[in-house]
């Protein structure tokens, strides 16, 4: 049929002659390519070199100008600059980077500055006094970029703020006084504590260093811009500037100081926080805790006895003490808490 088309098609062509004879033109195309098989059998044309192309031994000179110690780290429209000043031209840029392509080193040429390696600290504390977290922040004073500084350190397992200072400026000696003076309040041994901060100048110092290698107290750091390694100060700071009562900027460092004491004695004393199952810093710091569950736990059992159908069956329990506080939990650690 294909070749009584083809013959027809020669008069008429092709349209015509398939129409007339009802035959697919898709249909005869596919034919005349599966019959021309001499077609596979003539040789491609040579595909001609382009006359510009450079000679395979120009594209090594380029290629070793590219890898040369004076060029290696720099971007090829650098190497294309300088070699057109020295009075010397290879190739164009483009073509430099066609060259790098073809060779795989299609990337970035600078040498890059190797960040050190920062490990990510990861502390377990399971009773108080074990783990301290310490910052610092600024409040506002009366003026436009005036602050006065505030230096807190808490517990990280009981929440507990053991030390906090305002001060006029942040300064190293001050919070060597702070952390020198908490220690014996709170009567620490030697290696037994592990204090976190920042990479703030005042954390990194070396007169705090020095004191806390002869407190034999072990320090440790965020990694940098990482402010989740201390989320335990920065939690407290949070709600301090989030109280009702917090004013905002304060008019001297006395109004600061009198804001910071009774509010550092509601937050330990009074200050119910939902991480250590509702009950205050206080109780959990000198171990109150487990006579106040069990309390809780009488009054709830009591509270279902006279209305039970008002817990759907279910006798109420209260909220258990986490038996760890973490700064970064490692994977696969499951969170305990302490059974009533």
């Amino acid at each position: 049929m294909i070749q009584v088309v083809e013959k027809l098609a020669a008069d008429v062509g092709t349209v015509k002659a398939c129409d007339a004879l009802d035959f697919s033109r898709a249909s005869f195309y596919r034919g005349l390519d599966s019959q021309s098989n001499h077609r596979h059998n003539v040789p491609e044309k040579k595909r001609a070199v382009p006359p510009l192309t450079l000679t395979p031994q120009e594209k090594q000179a380029v290629l070793h100008q590219l890898h040369s110690p004076r060029f290696i780290d720099s971007a090829p429209r650098e190497v294309y600059a300088s070699l057109l000043d020295e009075g010397n031209y290879l190739c164009s840029v483009r073509t430099m980077y066609r060259i790098l392509e073809v060779n795989d080193e299609l990337h970035e040429r600078r040498r890059q500055v190797q960040r050190p390696h920062y490990k990510k600290p990861e502390l377990l504390a399971t009773c108080p006094n074990q783990v301290w977290s310490w910052d610092i922040t600024k409040l506002k004073g009366p003026a436009k970029w005036t602050y006065f500084y505030l230096y807190v350190i808490m517990d990280i397992f009981s929440r507990y703020v053991v030390g906090w200072m305002v001060a006029h400026r942040e300064l190293s000696a001050l919070a060597k006084i702070l952390i020198e003076e908490t220690c014996q309040k709170q009567n620490i041994p030697k290696k037994q504590l592990t204090i976190h901060a920042d990479r703030g100048s005042s954390m990194t110092s070396k007169p705090v260093a020095f004191l806390m290698a002869d407190l034999g107290i072990t320090k440790t750091h965020n990694r940098p811009y990482v402010s989740n390694d201390n989320p335990y100060s920065e939690s407290q700071f949070k709600t301090m500037k989030y109280n009702s009562m917090f004013p905002g900027t304060f008019g001297s460092i006395e109004d600061a100081r009198t804001f910071c004491k009774p509010f550092f004695n509601w937050y330990n004393n009074d200050h119910h926080h939902t991480g250590i199952a509702l009950l205050t810093p206080e109780q959990v710091h000198y171990g109150k805790s487990d006579d106040i569950l069990i309390n809780r736990k009488a009054v709830l059992a009591e509270a279902y006895q006279k209305h039970s159908n008002r817990f759907k069956g279910k006798i109420p329990k209260p909220d258990s003490l986490p038996l760890a506080a973490w700064i970064n939990k490692p994977k696969g650690e499951e969170e305990c808490k302490i059974p009533l």
